[in-house]
């Protein structure tokens, strides 16, 4: 089924738009063994160029596997589910991945099961224990195949930043580091959700990953690039957006990608022939609507201090908060409170810290919070 647009997962065929530069860039280190971090805000499709640029690969010397490790609590849930992907993904039947198994994880008994359908995903559980498997064993794992195979493997790792969630976070980062960057035949792309976190892992020169690899840091498409797509996809559902408004709802959501797609989806939705100013508000409100849970959510338990620095932000305040008029006007308390309310709100992906300033992270959340909780 043609989808007009697709928001809240990964995209691709018609519906990914635009990230040529960057999709040149990524296939090129793909190619040539050159690891890359891949740092943006939250919804702006770096899931999908990677998928986009696995699907674009045309070398078959080289092997792309992705994996998400969002679920993976603590250093043994990473293992076990980096080397069950790595086996499966390096093996074209089931056959292989039982031989795969015995000839490089031979200290195990695996479990494997399938729904019996046509194209099922095969589930695979390793049991690997700090008892059978020492980390840099299965760490090793993806160059020991990729050596025997003849291939270059990249590994794409989505969600990295739980790696420093983990217990013994730092000593987890320091073996990674230790086996990875050793490896001849393995390049590996990570990239997560909070751009924060992923900043201080590989930024930081304190910490292990730091200089791993090549920052490639995508921003936002440009409404110039995303007008015509926008207008491709409402005409191929017989239907007109003017320009202006495929302008508007790029600005609206300040081209964040997933948002573009899903506000264009709702005036979509309202539209009966050619998409008009009405229709463009009632899909802005129909966004709030959709969104509004969520963000409810992400308030609870925020303080008063907290709420008032939101409120500063969002009226256009965006840096020398430990100001007299500033501090003041919106009852932010002590400069050392100030640094106190910024970083709890960080943590929460509330707010983003940029060289020009501190901003809301969220573009709907801006305008969702505008609403609910105007300046006094």
């Amino acid at each position: 089924m043609d989808k007009a647009f697709i928001y809240g997962k990964s995209v691709a065929g018609e519906n990914f738009t635009d990230r040529v530069a960057e999709r040149k860039r990524l296939k090129t280190n793909f190619e040539n063994g050159i690891n890359v971090i891949l740092v943006s805000p939250r919804r702006m499709g770096k899931s999908s160029i990677v998928r986009k640029v696995r699907s674009d690969m045309d070398n078959p010397d080289v092997k792309v596997i992705i994996m998400d490790i969002y679920d993976c609590r603590n250093e043994y849930d990473f293992y076990n589910r980096f080397a069950a992907t790595i086996i499966k993904e390096t093996s074209n039947r089931t056959e292989q991945i039982l031989d795969n198994i015995k000839h490089f994880l031979t200290r195990l008994t695996p479990k494997i099961s399938f729904s019996g359908e046509p194209f099922s995903e095969v589930s695979l559980s390793l049991g690997i224990t700090p008892d059978n498997y020492q980390p840099e064993e299965v760490l090793q794992l993806p160059e020991l195949i990729a050596t025997e195979q003849g291939k270059q493997i990249v590994v794409c790792i989505d969600e990295f930043q739980q790696i420093g969630e983990f217990p013994n976070s730092l000593n987890v980062q320091k073996r990674l580091r230790s086996v990875w960057q050793h490896q001849q035949h393995v390049s590996y792309c990570l990239f997560g959700s909070k751009k924060h976190l992923m900043t201080n892992l590989f930024q930081n020169r304190k910490m292990p990953f730091y200089q791993f690899g090549e920052m490639l840091y995508l921003e936002a498409i440009s409404t110039e690039d995303w007008i015509p797509f926008l207008q491709s996809r409402f005409k191929s559902k017989g239907k007109l957006l003017p320009e202006n408004l495929a302008r508007k709802i790029c600005e609206t959501v300040e081209n964040h990608s997933s948002y573009v797609q899903q506000l264009a989806w709702n005036v979509l939705v309202e539209t009966t022939e050619e998409a008009t100013e009405e229709n463009f508000n009632n899909g802005v409100q129909a966004l709030l609507a959709q969104c509004s849970g969520l963000f409810e959510q992400q308030i609870q338990g925020l303080s008063s201090h907290q709420m008032n620095f939101l409120r500063a932000i969002s009226n256009g305040i965006h840096k020398e908060f430990a100001s007299v008029k500033v501090s003041k006007e919106y009852n932010l308390g002590s400069k050392s409170n100030i640094t106190r309310l910024q970083t709890a709100l960080q943590n929460r992906e509330l707010v983003e810290v940029r060289r020009e300033g501190t901003y809301l992270e969220d573009p709907v959340f801006k305008i969702w919070f505008r609403r609910e909780f105007p300046l006094l």
